[in-house]
């Protein structure tokens, strides 16, 4: 997500020398715990009635793999990966703009470009994509350019505890934003005839892509049920200031001087995320009986902090052992993280819908977290080999093709 610019002003993508590896190392990271979180939706698992997964073989240690997975995954990784793509809308804006390019027109071009890749993916491959309300909300970040640092945190906090407020409204009022949005989906569901008693079988037993589309249709409404639901909105664009915030400072350029801070927020991170998550879990694995004002509160306290202590651990880690060979192999897959976020997708609908091998509804959780592993590790194979031979990955180049309006060299020289 990162851009330069020439002497001619005209901005072209960042060279590969001129990147910072714990970028592409927490990209590379998130991938795999994006691949975690979204896996049990693409094995259909999460769609199973209680009494399937009950009856699972692997039903013990699904449970305690659901519960760690809302510990430690839940929430947790799309929180870096948002604050990711804040600070790489930070570089497009700040160099193109720094060297005399029309950076605006960049970044929206590049929104543009994003937004339709967005909802191709959400249409044509998985209902869970995220990308088509990061370009949304992408475009308003350049109205908080000139926002000092103190306003772009202030803002920041604020949008991260809306949900809140708004979720204890809801809650107290019975009312429902996502309401219009459920009945359309409902619409669809009658037409196509998907029922409650086929919901979780219809992509599995799906033998021809018509199928799977009917399904994806649905879906995407009920992503953006999950987008209403969730407050997600709030949350990204606070994610997305605050990322905006470490790039336009450059943190991750000189991690070396930012070190005590970098402890303390892995400290008082890990201190108040990792305990309330423990309840964020039980109730979320419960039904959710403190109530969703509630939930929302321990979401608030327990997500947010986790995460950040994620990053700033890893940072840390990176700053003691930079020679450490896990950090090459997590960059790999970071440096081309839009192929990957993508090919996940296509992994996913190869092993468990119909019209591929059709292993979905039939593997329980534990086996669903190692076939994400799995699927992580091949991305990263493949990045390596692929980087090897070209300097950017196929997404990213088409990416920055339609961005800059020219047809970038993909090939590597013999002598790179």
């Amino acid at each position: 997500m990162e851009s330069e610019t020439t002497a001619s002003n005209t901005a072209t993508p960042v060279k590969s020398s001129e990147r910072y590896a714990i970028l592409d190392v927490l990209r590379g990271l998130a991938l795999l715990g994006i691949a975690l979180a979204n896996f049990p939706e693409f094995s259909l698992y999460s769609f199973l009635p209680v009494e399937v997964t009950d009856a699972m073989p692997t039903a013990g240690i699904d449970r305690i793999v659901h519960y760690l997975q809302y510990i430690f995954i839940d929430g947790k990784f799309y929180t870096i990966f948002s604050l990711l793509f804040g600070v790489g809308f930070s570089i497009i804006i700040t160099n193109a703009t720094r060297k005399g390019a029309n950076g605006f027109l960049i970044f929206y071009r590049r929104m543009f470009v994003l937004l339709l890749i967005g909802i191709l993916h959400l249409m044509f491959l998985w209902s869970g994509d995220i990308l088509m309300l990061y370009a949304l909300l992408g475009m308003l970040l350049p109205l908080f350019r000139n926002a000092s640092n103190k306003v772009l945190l202030w803002w920041a906090f604020v949008l991260l505890a809306i949900p809140v407020a708004v979720d204890f409204i809801v809650e107290l009022s019975g009312i429902y934003p996502s309401a219009p949005v459920v009945e359309l989906q409902q619409f669809y569901c009658a037409k196509y005839g998907i029922t409650d008693e086929n919901f979780a079988y219809w992509l599995r037993d799906a033998e021809h892509y018509s199928g799977t589309f009917e399904f994806l249709i649905q879906g995407a409404l009920v992503r953006v049920q999950e987008f209403i639901d969730g407050n997600r909105y709030f949350k990204v664009m606070g994610l997305f200031l605050l990322g905006f915030y470490i790039g336009r400072n450059r943190f991750y350029a000189d991690l070396k001087s930012r070190k005590t801070q970098l402890k303390r927020l892995t400290l008082y991170g890990f201190i108040v995320g990792l305990p309330l998550s423990f309840l964020y879990a039980w109730n979320a694995m419960n039904g959710r009986p403190l109530g969703l004002g509630t939930h929302a509160i321990l979401y608030f306290t327990s997500v947010f902090p986790l995460g950040f202590a994620y990053v700033a651990a890893i940072c840390l880690c990176y700053l003691s052992h930079p020679q450490w060979k896990i950090f090459r192999f997590c960059a790999m897959p970071g440096r081309m993280a839009l192929t990957n976020y993508i090919g996940q997708s296509v992994f996913g609908m190869l092993l468990f819908y119909g019209i591929g091998f059709g292993f979905g509804a039939g593997v329980g959780l534990i086996y669903v977290v190692l076939i994400a592993t799995g699927v992580w590790i091949i991305q990263v194979l493949f990045s390596g080999i692929w980087l090897r031979y070209f300097q950017f990955g196929p997404l990213e180049w088409m990416w920055r093709t339609l961005t800059y309006g020219k047809v970038f060299k993909l090939v590597k020289d013999k002598n790179e």
